[in-house]
Protein backbone atom coordinates (compact mmCIF):
# COMPACT_ATOMS: atom_id res chain seq x y z
CA UNK A 1 0.00 0.00 0.00
CA UNK A 2 0.96 3.44 -0.66
CA UNK A 3 0.74 6.49 1.55
CA UNK A 4 0.45 10.08 0.89
CA UNK A 5 0.79 9.47 -2.88
CA UNK A 6 -0.48 11.86 -4.89
CA UNK A 7 -3.47 11.45 -6.87
CA UNK A 8 -6.05 13.50 -9.30
CA UNK A 9 -10.15 12.33 -8.55
CA UNK A 10 -12.78 14.08 -10.22
CA UNK A 11 -16.20 12.59 -10.89
CA UNK A 12 -17.61 12.01 -13.84
CA UNK A 13 -21.44 12.16 -12.74
CA UNK A 14 -20.71 15.72 -11.45
CA UNK A 15 -17.62 17.23 -12.54
CA UNK A 16 -16.08 20.14 -11.10
CA UNK A 17 -14.65 23.07 -13.23
CA UNK A 18 -10.96 21.36 -11.04
CA UNK A 19 -10.25 18.01 -10.49
CA UNK A 20 -9.32 17.42 -6.93
CA UNK A 21 -5.36 17.20 -6.12
CA UNK A 22 -5.13 14.88 -3.15
CA UNK A 23 -2.52 12.95 -1.26
CA UNK A 24 -3.95 9.67 -0.34
CA UNK A 25 -3.69 7.53 3.11
CA UNK A 26 -4.15 3.92 3.01
CA UNK A 27 -2.49 2.85 6.42
CA UNK A 28 -4.14 3.38 9.86
CA UNK A 29 -0.20 3.08 10.73
CA UNK A 30 0.41 6.04 8.83
CA UNK A 31 2.15 9.02 11.04
CA UNK A 32 -0.43 11.69 9.89
CA UNK A 33 -3.70 9.07 10.46
CA UNK A 34 -2.59 8.96 13.79
CA UNK A 35 -2.26 12.45 14.27
CA UNK A 36 -5.82 13.17 12.80
CA UNK A 37 -7.01 10.44 16.12
CA UNK A 38 -5.43 12.09 18.55
CA UNK A 39 -6.89 15.73 17.58
CA UNK A 40 -10.03 14.31 16.89
CA UNK A 41 -10.05 12.26 20.13
CA UNK A 42 -8.71 14.36 22.70
CA UNK A 43 -9.48 18.07 23.43
CA UNK A 44 -6.20 18.36 25.34
CA UNK A 45 -4.53 17.55 22.29
CA UNK A 46 -6.61 20.36 20.65
CA UNK A 47 -5.20 22.99 23.35
CA UNK A 48 -1.75 21.81 23.02
CA UNK A 49 -1.70 22.17 18.92
CA UNK A 50 -4.98 24.94 18.45
CA UNK A 51 -6.32 22.92 15.88
CA UNK A 52 -9.38 20.98 16.03
CA UNK A 53 -11.23 18.80 13.38
CA UNK A 54 -14.48 19.90 12.01
CA UNK A 55 -17.09 17.96 10.27
CA UNK A 56 -20.20 18.40 7.09
CA UNK A 57 -19.91 20.33 4.12
CA UNK A 58 -21.94 23.02 5.99
CA UNK A 59 -20.00 23.74 8.95
CA UNK A 60 -16.26 23.63 6.88
CA UNK A 61 -18.45 26.46 4.49
CA UNK A 62 -19.60 28.21 7.28
CA UNK A 63 -16.04 28.32 9.06
CA UNK A 64 -14.87 29.24 5.29
CA UNK A 65 -16.94 32.33 4.97
CA UNK A 66 -16.29 33.60 8.92
CA UNK A 67 -13.54 32.87 9.86
CA UNK A 68 -10.78 31.25 6.73
CA UNK A 69 -9.28 29.04 5.06
CA UNK A 70 -8.48 25.64 7.05
CA UNK A 71 -5.38 24.23 7.25
CA UNK A 72 -6.50 20.79 5.21
CA UNK A 73 -9.56 18.91 3.79
CA UNK A 74 -10.11 15.32 4.66
CA UNK A 75 -12.00 13.29 2.25
CA UNK A 76 -13.44 10.04 1.97
CA UNK A 77 -13.72 7.66 -0.81
CA UNK A 78 -17.19 7.87 -0.58
CA UNK A 79 -17.15 11.60 -0.24
CA UNK A 80 -15.21 12.59 -3.14
CA UNK A 81 -17.58 11.47 -5.59
CA UNK A 82 -20.53 13.58 -4.24
CA UNK A 83 -21.22 16.68 -6.15
CA UNK A 84 -21.47 18.78 -2.49
CA UNK A 85 -18.37 18.34 -1.44
CA UNK A 86 -16.48 18.63 -4.68
CA UNK A 87 -17.84 22.48 -5.07
CA UNK A 88 -16.26 22.55 -1.52
CA UNK A 89 -13.04 21.44 -2.43
CA UNK A 90 -13.22 23.42 -5.72
CA UNK A 91 -13.93 26.65 -3.65
CA UNK A 92 -10.59 25.88 -1.69
CA UNK A 93 -8.08 25.14 -4.05
CA UNK A 94 -5.48 26.12 -2.31
CA UNK A 95 -5.93 23.99 0.73
CA UNK A 96 -4.13 20.34 0.90
CA UNK A 97 -6.43 17.85 0.64
CA UNK A 98 -6.52 14.04 2.01
CA UNK A 99 -8.66 11.21 0.75
CA UNK A 100 -9.02 8.68 3.32
CA UNK A 101 -9.93 5.17 2.30
CA UNK A 102 -14.07 4.31 3.90
CA UNK A 103 -12.91 2.59 7.00
CA UNK A 104 -10.26 5.08 8.18
CA UNK A 105 -12.76 8.28 7.82
CA UNK A 106 -15.25 6.78 9.23
CA UNK A 107 -12.91 5.63 12.43
CA UNK A 108 -12.22 9.46 12.67
CA UNK A 109 -16.36 10.44 11.85
CA UNK A 110 -17.78 7.98 14.89
CA UNK A 111 -20.90 9.08 12.68
CA UNK A 112 -23.32 5.90 11.86
CA UNK A 113 -23.40 7.90 8.82
CA UNK A 114 -20.17 10.07 8.42
CA UNK A 115 -20.79 13.49 5.81
CA UNK A 116 -17.59 12.24 4.15
CA UNK A 117 -15.67 15.35 4.61
CA UNK A 118 -13.44 16.84 7.94
CA UNK A 119 -11.55 19.76 8.10
CA UNK A 120 -8.51 20.55 10.00
CA UNK A 121 -8.89 23.99 11.50
CA UNK A 122 -7.04 26.12 13.70
CA UNK A 123 -9.07 27.08 17.00
CA UNK A 124 -8.88 31.01 16.93
CA UNK A 125 -7.01 32.70 19.37
CA UNK A 126 -9.32 34.97 21.42
CA UNK A 127 -7.68 38.41 23.01
CA UNK A 128 -9.28 41.83 24.68
CA UNK A 129 -11.84 41.90 26.92
CA UNK A 130 -15.65 41.00 27.40
CA UNK A 131 -17.73 43.06 25.02
CA UNK A 132 -21.72 42.91 26.23
CA UNK A 133 -22.91 40.22 28.18
CA UNK A 134 -21.23 37.11 28.42
CA UNK A 135 -21.71 33.11 29.50
CA UNK A 136 -19.93 31.02 32.09
CA UNK A 137 -20.34 27.55 32.36
CA UNK A 138 -18.83 26.06 35.39
CA UNK A 139 -18.12 21.90 35.65
CA UNK A 140 -20.21 21.36 32.86
CA UNK A 141 -19.47 17.90 30.88
CA UNK A 142 -22.20 16.96 28.75
CA UNK A 143 -20.94 17.77 25.48
CA UNK A 144 -24.52 18.06 23.89
CA UNK A 145 -25.37 20.76 26.51
CA UNK A 146 -22.40 22.64 26.05
CA UNK A 147 -22.96 22.67 22.50
CA UNK A 148 -26.72 23.72 22.68
CA UNK A 149 -25.73 26.23 24.49
CA UNK A 150 -23.10 27.62 22.59
CA UNK A 151 -25.58 27.66 19.49
CA UNK A 152 -28.17 29.60 21.76
CA UNK A 153 -25.83 32.44 23.20
CA UNK A 154 -24.76 32.92 19.46
CA UNK A 155 -28.39 32.98 18.70
CA UNK A 156 -29.03 35.62 21.43
CA UNK A 157 -26.43 37.67 20.20
CA UNK A 158 -24.04 36.58 23.15
CA UNK A 159 -20.25 37.07 21.95
CA UNK A 160 -18.49 35.74 24.84
CA UNK A 161 -17.99 32.20 26.25
CA UNK A 162 -15.78 31.13 29.39
CA UNK A 163 -15.29 27.40 29.81
CA UNK A 164 -14.31 26.55 33.31
CA UNK A 165 -12.28 23.55 34.10
CA UNK A 166 -13.85 20.12 34.11
CA UNK A 167 -16.29 21.42 30.66
CA UNK A 168 -16.35 19.66 28.31
CA UNK A 169 -13.85 19.87 25.51
CA UNK A 170 -15.40 23.38 23.41
CA UNK A 171 -13.91 21.59 20.37
CA UNK A 172 -14.71 18.10 20.58
CA UNK A 173 -16.83 16.08 17.62
CA UNK A 174 -19.91 16.13 19.72
CA UNK A 175 -19.91 19.71 21.23
CA UNK A 176 -19.08 21.03 17.45
CA UNK A 177 -22.05 19.01 16.19
CA UNK A 178 -24.40 20.46 19.14
CA UNK A 179 -23.46 24.28 18.33
CA UNK A 180 -24.01 23.42 14.20
CA UNK A 181 -21.02 26.65 13.41
CA UNK A 182 -21.78 28.96 16.55
CA UNK A 183 -18.55 28.55 17.42
CA UNK A 184 -17.54 30.88 14.60
CA UNK A 185 -19.34 33.85 15.73
CA UNK A 186 -18.73 33.62 19.68
CA UNK A 187 -15.01 34.02 21.71
CA UNK A 188 -14.79 31.09 23.44
CA UNK A 189 -12.32 30.83 25.91
CA UNK A 190 -11.14 27.61 27.95
CA UNK A 191 -9.71 26.49 31.22
CA UNK A 192 -11.18 29.93 32.19
CA UNK A 193 -11.03 31.33 35.50
CA UNK A 194 -14.55 32.06 36.34
CA UNK A 195 -13.76 33.71 39.19
CA UNK A 196 -11.94 35.62 38.18
CA UNK A 197 -14.15 36.61 35.17
CA UNK A 198 -16.48 37.30 37.58
CA UNK A 199 -14.59 39.84 39.56
CA UNK A 200 -13.76 41.53 36.55
CA UNK A 201 -17.32 41.95 35.07
CA UNK A 202 -19.28 45.41 35.11
CA UNK A 203 -22.52 44.54 34.88
CA UNK A 204 -25.03 41.88 36.09
CA UNK A 205 -24.03 38.56 37.30
CA UNK A 206 -26.63 35.88 37.53
CA UNK A 207 -26.74 32.29 38.74
CA UNK A 208 -28.87 30.24 36.96
CA UNK A 209 -30.51 28.00 40.04
CA UNK A 210 -33.41 25.45 40.25
CA UNK A 211 -34.17 26.19 44.06
CA UNK A 212 -34.57 29.44 46.10
CA UNK A 213 -34.53 32.32 43.87
CA UNK A 214 -35.94 34.94 42.44
CA UNK A 215 -38.75 34.42 39.53
CA UNK A 216 -36.47 34.80 36.37
CA UNK A 217 -39.54 36.79 34.76
CA UNK A 218 -39.49 39.33 37.71
CA UNK A 219 -35.51 40.37 36.97
CA UNK A 220 -34.18 43.14 35.05
CA UNK A 221 -31.70 42.26 32.92
CA UNK A 222 -31.31 45.13 30.61
CA UNK A 223 -27.82 46.17 30.07
CA UNK A 224 -24.94 43.94 30.15
CA UNK A 225 -25.36 40.37 32.12
CA UNK A 226 -22.77 37.45 32.94
CA UNK A 227 -24.98 34.25 32.95
CA UNK A 228 -23.34 31.67 35.59
CA UNK A 229 -24.66 27.72 34.57
CA UNK A 230 -23.51 24.81 36.46
CA UNK A 231 -23.55 20.86 35.78
CA UNK A 232 -27.05 19.12 36.22
CA UNK A 233 -25.83 16.91 38.89
CA UNK A 234 -23.71 19.53 41.13
CA UNK A 235 -24.77 22.86 40.17
CA UNK A 236 -22.95 25.67 40.34
CA UNK A 237 -19.78 26.10 43.16
CA UNK A 238 -20.79 27.56 46.20
CA UNK A 239 -17.81 30.13 45.94
CA UNK A 240 -19.11 31.44 42.33
CA UNK A 241 -22.85 31.48 43.14
CA UNK A 242 -21.21 33.58 45.84
CA UNK A 243 -20.17 35.76 43.58
CA UNK A 244 -23.52 36.42 42.01
CA UNK A 245 -25.72 39.79 42.27
CA UNK A 246 -28.77 37.83 41.73
CA UNK A 247 -30.07 34.35 41.76
CA UNK A 248 -32.44 33.08 39.55
CA UNK A 249 -34.49 30.43 38.83
CA UNK A 250 -37.78 29.38 35.74
CA UNK A 251 -41.24 29.28 37.25
CA UNK A 252 -41.98 25.43 36.11
CA UNK A 253 -45.71 23.43 36.46
CA UNK A 254 -45.93 21.68 40.05
CA UNK A 255 -44.33 18.75 40.47
CA UNK A 256 -41.18 19.45 37.88
CA UNK A 257 -38.16 19.93 38.92
CA UNK A 258 -35.38 22.09 37.05
CA UNK A 259 -34.92 21.66 33.52
CA UNK A 260 -32.58 20.26 30.97
CA UNK A 261 -29.51 23.08 31.51
CA UNK A 262 -29.54 23.64 28.07
CA UNK A 263 -33.19 24.38 27.75
CA UNK A 264 -32.54 26.44 30.66
CA UNK A 265 -30.08 28.78 29.43
CA UNK A 266 -32.25 29.58 26.38
CA UNK A 267 -35.01 30.55 28.20
CA UNK A 268 -32.66 32.66 29.91
CA UNK A 269 -31.02 34.40 26.85
CA UNK A 270 -33.80 34.87 25.49
CA UNK A 271 -35.81 36.44 27.81
CA UNK A 272 -33.14 38.91 28.19
CA UNK A 273 -33.60 39.29 24.86
CA UNK A 274 -36.74 40.05 24.58
CA UNK A 275 -36.45 43.19 27.60
CA UNK A 276 -33.83 44.53 25.60
CA UNK A 277 -35.81 44.78 22.60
Amino acid sequence: CCDHSSTQLCSSASRPRRALIVKQIVSRDSPGYKALKALAADSREQRRQGRALIEGAHIIAAYRDKLGMPVRLIVSEHGVAQAEIQALCSSLPDVETLLLRDNLFNTLSGLATPPGILAEICIPEISGGIVGSCVLLDALQDAGNVGSILRSAAAAGITDVFLGSGCAGAWTPRVLRAAQGAHFDLHIREQADLAGVMAVFAGLKVAATAHDAASLYDTDFRGEVAWLFGSEGRGISPLLESAADRRVSIPMAAGSESLNVAAAAAVCFFEKLRQDT
